[in-house]
């Protein structure tokens, strides 16, 4: 159970990275003087990001229900 436990944080605390970062990604696409080049890059950077945040979140959405059925 205290190994579930400290997976659910590691899990959380990734997912907030992952939103985090994503959010610095949109601030920096939102900057005027972003060569098109870059914008495409942090563009598929922020894309994988959120895929793995989203990721993080079925996986605990998951657990979650797992644990309620039990």
């Amino acid at each position: 159970r205290i190994k579930m436990q400290e997976n659910e944080n590691k899990e959380n605390i990734n997912f907030e990275e992952k939103i985090l970062k994503s959010k610095e990604v949109l601030e920096k696409l939102t900057k005027s003087d972003i060569t098109l080049s870059d914008s495409l890059k942090l563009y598929n950077e922020g894309l994988k990001e959120l895929e793995l945040a989203q990721k993080l979140l079925e996986e605990a959405r998951l657990v979650f229900t797992t644990q309620n059925k039990s």
